[in-house]
């Protein structure tokens, strides 16, 4: 071999590993993994900064209990569990008859009672009537009262002039005597005049006495009538009550009765779920700082795979969870410790959830609640992703050709 000869370089220990990493067939692969997880990582990153998630949430709803308002033996349940009503929809019944039974006999003692109130009514017109005519006859017996008493002064004058004629021999002695008698008859019948009157007047009294005793009879028997009437409509209503039916929307459940079962006043039967549910979500005390009602919010539902629904902020409650509970903690007791308290807030669904499905109180959820105004699009995310991914890819070719890349002698 010449000494002029030169012979070529060893490649680097990794030069041909690298090589074989630095071809298409690799690198546009691995490009586009490298995406997909800076975008996944970005936006997780951007919504760890931008919103407030917690795994402490659940569905809520107001269950409505379904108890009857009379007791009886139930003949029939219309509802199966788990079933679908709608308002006024028929759920049980029970047995009618001691009710109707009940009604009839109220109607019969009502219907008697309004005989005994006409009765009482008659009584009170025909007083009245009788009060009227008592007036009327006082008053036509003080006429002839004020007659009589014109008569008698006309005959007494008669008699005194009588007399001073007499004196005088003017009239005879029989003349003067048929003016005597006329004096006293007209005296007697202005005596028996006044006493009529007086005793008719006395009748109006007694008649007008008479009218005020009809008078509190027909009240009383009014009032008689107005209780019965009020007892044939609870009769009436007891007996609707042995119908029981849907106070509102809802899904049967917790149903607790069957055909012959005896059920008491207030016994709960079973429960309905109406469609419209809520969440409530206890969030930490620390990630309240920037939470308001109105905020957006996503609510991610177990039951549903982790299927997302739009929501926002309805409320936030005035005080931790555990300040309302059953025994609330004491912590005067000198051996405190702090604990992170849970605060419950109330996120309302913006979009119907699905109608085919069960979903009720208690199922978990995970919202997320956007608490900053900031708000990147997934497209620039993705961007920002291709972007970091490609110079990646270029500063890999770059290590790679200069690893690769002989060294000459």
């Amino acid at each position: 071999m010449s000494e002029g000869r030169s012979e070529s370089p060893a490649p680097p220990p990794n030069g041909g590993a690298l090589a074989k990493l630095n071809t298409p067939g690799f690198l546009w692969p691995a490009t586009v993994a490298l995406a997909g997880l800076l975008f996944l990582g970005l936006d997780y990153f951007l919504d760890f900064l931008t919103h407030e998630s917690t795994d402490d949430a659940f569905i809520a709803a107001h269950v409505v209990s379904v108890a009857p308002r009379v007791a009886g033996q139930v003949i029939a349940v219309r509802v199966l569990d788990n079933q679908m009503v709608q308002s006024n929809d028929l759920l049980v019944e029970l047995d009618p008859e001691p009710y109707a039974v009940a009604l009839a006999q109220k109607t019969a003692a009502q219907r008697a009672e309004d005989s005994n109130a006409q009765a009482a009514r008659a009584a009170y017109e025909m007083m009245k009537v009788k009060v009227a005519t008592a007036e009327a006859t006082a008053r036509e017996s003080q006429a002839d009262a004020d007659a009589a008493a014109a008569a008698a002064a006309k005959a007494r004058a008669d008699f005194i002039r009588a007399k001073s004629l007499r004196a005088d021999n003017t009239i005879s002695a029989q003349e003067f005597d048929q003016f005597k008698a006329a004096a006293d008859a007209a005296q007697a019948n202005l005596i028996a005049a006044q006493q009529k009157a007086a005793s008719d007047q006395s009748k109006i009294a007694e008649a007008r006495a008479q009218l005020e005793a009809a008078r509190a009879e027909a009240d009383a028997v009014l009032s008689q009538v107005n209780q019965f009437n009020k007892e044939v409509d609870a009769a009436q209503l007891d007996l609707s009550y042995t119908k029981i039916f849907a106070p509102c929307a809802g899904r049967v459940t917790r149903k607790q009765v069957e055909p012959g079962d005896y059920v008491e006043v207030g016994q709960q039967l079973l429960s309905l779920v109406p469609t419209d549910v809520w969440v409530v979500a206890n969030f930490k005390e620390s990630q309240l700082k920037h939470m308001q009602p109105g905020q957006p919010a996503t609510v991610a539902i177990d039951a549903l795979g982790g299927r997302k629904f739009r929501a926002h902020v309805d409320s936030i409650q005035a005080g931790s969870g555990a300040a309302f509970s059953l025994l609330p903690p004491e912590n005067a007791t000198g051996n405190f410790v702090k604990v992170v308290q849970r605060v419950p807030v109330k996120i309302l669904f913006n979009e119907p959830l699905p109608a085919d499905k069960p979903l009720g109180p208690g199922l978990s959820v995970e919202p997320s609640v956007r608490v900053s105004g900031f708000e990147v699009p997934v497209w620039a995310v993705a961007l920002a992703a291709v972007a970091l991914a490609g110079a990646a890819k270029y500063i890999f070719q770059f290590i790679a050709r200069r690893r690769t890349r002989p060294v000459a002698e």
